[in-house]
This record gives C-alpha cells, sequence and structure tokens, in this order.
C-alpha cells in the first residue's frame, strides 16, 4: 500500500519532531516539586503500621489491665 501524500507530510513532521528528542536527557527542573504521590496507598500504610506496631500496644495493654 502506498503512502498518500498527506501521509508522507505527516511521517515526515514526526520524524522531525523525533530527531529533534534524540540525544535530550529527561531534565528533573521540568517537573513540578509539589506533586509527588506515594506509590503506596494511605491504607496499606495504616495497615502496615498496624501490623508492626500493634502486637507491641496489645502486650503493653494485658501488662496494665
Amino acid at each position: 500500500m502506498a503512502q498518500t501524500p498527506q501521509q508522507r507530510a505527516a511521517n515526515a513532521r514526526f520524524a522531525k519532531r523525533e530527531e529533534a528528542k534524540m540525544g535530550k536527557s529527561f531534565n528533573l527542573a521540568t517537573r513540578p516539586k509539589g506533586d509527588f504521590k506515594s506509590p503506596i496507598s494511605r491504607g496499606w500504610i495504616i495497615a502496615l503500621a498496624f501490623v508492626l506496631c500493634g502486637g507491641l500496644i496489645f502486650e503493653l495493654l494485658k501488662l496494665f489491665f
């Protein structure tokens, strides 16, 4: 299947854009600084804290009551 003139022009524009990107490294200064999102949800963090600290809390309660 042959390319139409419109496809050829679109491919040339795309190739030019991609060629301009080559060799450029990712600049950390362009990323927004305030939009940090944790990879672990808040619910999982609470569950993990309960598992890690919950035994200690139950043992302390058992000592006093």
